[in-house]
């Protein structure tokens, strides 16, 4: 019998998955995703784990994993109870879904903790941020933490109320990089350089600062910035287009309030 069952295996709930396969637990999982991704379906077998098997032969895991829209957590955690006799840790991934509203799905006694992952998990690299209700067990948080983390970092959280901004930075946030190199490249276009070499180097700059960035991680972002700002110099010309009023950082600041104000409808 596995002891870990995923729901939902879409690029998280597979990014997630392709994590414990590489932590060893591949015949511990089992998945429920009725349009599975045929490579991942292939990585998930060569593993040991189990794709959609017959309801008896899920048995009782020690993890259920909600890795679904929350326009259909309600629905998929309702079905979900049905496990809730083995004590299981009840993990959601769903944007917007607060640990009490889950409470009310998957009964009051059930141990759930409400994470927030991002995109860069299926590299192993993401930033997944995390709560748990007070049913949650020592043993259970041990166990969650192991399943989290092994898509990145995981930061614990004291109090779910941040959530919903986690969500705008960390969750939204590799949406925000794409288009900062799409802009990118389309700005590289307008200044004389072939598509097909603007987009190299956007990507390569984008991703090559970002590696930068963790092999320096006692340094803040604005000293690195300062670092590679020469007085007089073309990025100094370029930044104060950037830093001026109505310049990215209030855009930024808006775009990270709208996609809060979003998670809290999503869970209203």
């Amino acid at each position: 019998m596995s002891s870990i069952l995923l729901i939902g295996a879409g690029r998280m709930g597979a990014a997630l998955a392709r994590g414990w396969i590489a932590q060893g637990r591949g015949p511990e999982i089992t998945v429920l995703e009725p349009s599975v991704d045929a490579g991942f379906a292939k990585a998930l077998k060569k593993a040991g784990g189990r794709l959609n098997p017959k309801a008896a032969l899920i048995g009782a895991p020690k993890a259920v994993v909600l890795a679904v829209k929350p326009q259909v957590l309600e629905s998929v955690a309702r079905e979900a109870v049905r496990f809730a006799g083995a004590k299981p840790v009840f993990i959601s991934i769903a944007a917007g879904i607060a640990l009490r509203k889950l409470g009310t799905w998957l009964g009051d006694r059930a141990a759930v903790v409400r994470a927030m992952p991002n995109l860069p998990a299926a590299l192993g690299a993401g930033a997944t941020v995390a709560a748990a209700n007070d049913r949650v067990t020592a043993a259970q948080r041990k166990l969650a933490g192991a399943l989290l983390s092994a898509a990145g970092a995981l930061e614990w959280l004291t109090d779910e109320s941040p959530i919903d901004a986690v969500t705008a930075v960390s969750g939204s946030g590799p949406a925000y990089v794409f288009l900062l190199v799409e802009t990118l490249a389309a700005a590289g276009i307008a200044a004389g350089l072939k598509p097909d070499l603007a987009m190299r180097l956007a990507r390569l700059t984008i991703a090559g600062s970002g590696a930068l960035m963790q092999s320096w991680p006692d340094r803040d972002a604005a000293t690195m910035r300062r670092d590679v700002t020469s007085p007089g110099g073309t990025t100094e010309a370029a930044l104060k287009v950037l830093m001026a009023p109505g310049g990215l950082a209030p855009l930024m600041a808006k775009a990270v309030k709208a996609a809060t104000k979003r998670a809290k409808e999503l869970g209203a």
